[in-house]
């Protein structure tokens, strides 16, 4: 069931991002130019943004803007974090240069081909 609009929702949802990104609230303040005043008051659940920053927090996390406004039921809770891990693992990637990025991708592919083989599975 979807709360849309709702701020406790609103904020429950972003600090699950926050938390998941690795990266303090200042630091994301300072990355979208927002204040830490205002952020926190997202956090808090005391206000609730514009249309533009949900969809600015949501790029920034590399999710969707329905991540952040609405509800989502604890069914797959084991899973999601996963899920949250690897799409900011690939956000990062978009950061790093393309030379330093090709190689990383690539490493990490070899080293799926061997975990793979090794438990049987290629």
């Amino acid at each position: 069931m979807s709360d849309i609009g709702n701020k406790d929702v609103f904020a429950k949802n972003l600090e699950k991002y926050v938390n998941a990104s690795g990266k303090t609230r200042g630091e994301i303040c300072n990355e979208l130019e927002i204040a830490y005043s205002t952020f926190s008051e997202w956090l808090n659940g005391k206000k609730y943004p514009r249309i533009d920053k949900i969809e600015l927090l949501a790029n920034y996390f590399g999710i969707m803007k329905s991540d952040l406004i609405e509800e989502h039921s604890n069914s797959s809770s084991a899973e999601k974090p996963k899920d949250d891990k690897i799409t900011i693992l690939a956000r990062h990637l978009q950061d790093i240069p393309e030379i330093d990025r090709e190689q990383l991708i690539n490493t990490i592919e070899s080293t799926i081909d061997i975990y793979l083989k090794a438990k049987g599975l290629k």
